[in-house]
């Protein structure tokens, strides 16, 4: 796959913007590793390679397992996400998925019985940006980054 247009060079004021809503969800409080589940289903269910080899390496750095981000596609039958994950994962999908049936009362009502205001906007944050990066990545065809040696593997 050929990179269509590197956006850092062409237009980096987009990126930086993109990058400063990302900085707040970092701060923002929100668990480390939710956040990188949360990056990670947006990106499966977006189809983002370059996102999801990001942050399935970055999910490994900060303690995930392997086992949990290859069930997050079917996180909903998988015994090993807790009601605050369920809640978060359940929230980000309607957020990511948007145009089918906009953001359904349950899924609301779910995020609400885990999360306090401010976590829910930030929840919210955290899903608009990694849905920004999938659409940046996506449409400008940034090619993933992996480890050659595994690749070859």
């Amino acid at each position: 796959m050929q990179q269509r247009i590197d956006v850092t060079k062409v237009s980096p004021a987009v990126y930086q913007a993109a990058a400063a809503l990302q900085t707040y969800v970092d701060q923002s409080g929100l668990d480390a590793k939710l956040r990188e589940l949360i990056k990670i289903r947006a990106s499966q269910i977006n189809g983002c390679a370059f996102c999801l080899a990001m942050h399935t390496r970055d999910a490994r750095k900060i303690g995930e397992t392997d086992e949990r981000m290859h069930l997050l596609a079917a996180w909903r039958e998988a015994p090993v996400y807790n009601a605050r994950e369920r809640a978060a994962l359940a929230w980000v999908e309607a957020i990511t998925l948007v145009t089918q049936g906009h953001v359904p009362d349950e899924a609301f009502e779910a995020v609400r019985k885990q999360f306090s205001e401010k976590e829910i906007v930030d929840l919210t944050a955290a899903a608009v940006v990694i849905n920004s990066w999938n659409r940046l990545a996506i449409a400008l065809r940034v090619p993933p980054q992996v480890d050659s040696k595994r690749e070859a593997a």
